[in-house]
């Protein structure tokens, strides 16, 4: 009996998981007008009806993607691996240390990319949850790394900055390679722009 419940739970993990990847791929290829109950359930290869007996429907199915599926770095990685040594870095390090993991942690993601450009020209009930998930991830790591910190500037507020910028550049560098002269769809590019980056940091700090 033991035996078989054991099967049954290494089953639905595993076709959880063909879900979750089905969802991404989905995404990735066709944008969210792509993704349905049918479709999903076609790409994966399962019945539809584990969708609504492994997640409650599309939407549930679509959180455990958002959270499971790899979507979006992990606090782990944003802190570089060792988040008692992020924590203890000086503000100007830990800001510079976060954008470069963040440039990082986007470019190896290209089916993160092409779900962020598609949320760019179309909205609905799935990618407002995606965004709940990503704003969620992001605010508690700003919580957990940058709130004990109190300079008289709006800390928060750069930080978004400077996500914004690398978040844009790099989605426009899936279609081009230069952007204002500069080569951003190559690592020397990516360097030039780090080393911006760390320049605005260090002079932002100075300034309060």
């Amino acid at each position: 009996m033991a035996k078989k419940q054991q099967l049954k739970i290494r089953d639905k993990q595993i076709t959880s998981r063909r879900l979750i990847s089905a969802v991404g791929s989905l995404l990735a290829k066709q944008g969210f007008k792509g993704v349905g109950i049918n479709s999903v359930a076609r790409e994966a290869g399962v019945d539809k009806v584990l969708i609504y007996r492994y997640f409650e429907g599309l939407e549930g199915l679509i959180a455990a993607f958002g959270k499971e599926g790899d979507f979006w770095p992990s606090a782990l990685e944003l802190a570089g691996g060792d988040l008692q040594k992020f924590s203890l870095m000086p503000l100007d390090e830990r800001l510079s240390s976060f954008a470069t993991n963040f440039v990082r942690s986007l470019q190896k993601r290209p089916m993160t990319q092409a779900i962020m450009a598609w949320e760019i020209i179309e909205t609905n009930n799935l990618t407002d949850e995606l965004e709940r998930i990503r704003e969620q991830s992001i605010i508690e790591f700003f919580q957990l790394f940058f709130m004990k910190d109190r300079p008289r500037i709006d800390l928060q507020a750069i930080i978004m900055l400077i996500g914004a910028a690398i978040s844009y550049l790099v989605l426009r560098s899936r279609n081009i390679d230069l952007y204002g002269g500069m080569d951003i769809g190559s690592e020397q590019g990516w360097k030039r722009l780090e080393s911006a980056i760390d320049t605005i940091i260090i002079g932002v700090l100075k300034s309060v």
